[in-house]
C-alpha cells in the first residue's frame, strides 16, 4: 500500500478528532463563568461552577495531546511534500 494514502488518511482522522475533542471541551465549559462569589447564600452556583471547572480540567489534557498528535502529524505531511519536491528535481 502506498505510503501518501495513508498519511493523509492518518492526517485527516487527526484533526477530525481534534476538532470534535475541542468541539466537546467547549460544549462542557459553556457555562463556566469567570467570577467570584462572595456572598454565602451563592453556595450553590459556586459548587457547580466547580463542577463544570474540575469536568473541564479532566479533559484538557486529552485535547492537548490530540493537538500534538494534528500538529506531528501536520508536520509530517510537511516534510514528506517538501521531501518529494527535492527528490524530483
Amino acid at each position: 500500500m502506498p505510503l501518501v494514502p495513508v498519511l493523509l488518511s492518518v492526517w485527516g482522522v487527526s484533526l477530525a478528532l481534534m476538532l470534535g475533542v475541542s468541539i466537546y471541551v467547549a460544549r462542557v465549559g459553556r457555562n463556566e463563568e469567570a467570577q467570584i462569589f462572595l456572598a454565602e447564600s451563592s453556595n450553590h452556583v459556586k459548587s457547580e461552577q466547580d463542577e463544570i471547572a474540575a469536568r473541564v480540567g479532566k479533559l484538557l489534557p486529552l485535547k492537548r495531546s490530540v493537538m500534538i498528535l494534528a500538529g506531528v502529524m501536520t508536520l509530517a505531511v510537511a516534510v514528506y511534500f517538501v521531501y518529494d519536491v527535492f527528490h524530483q528535481f
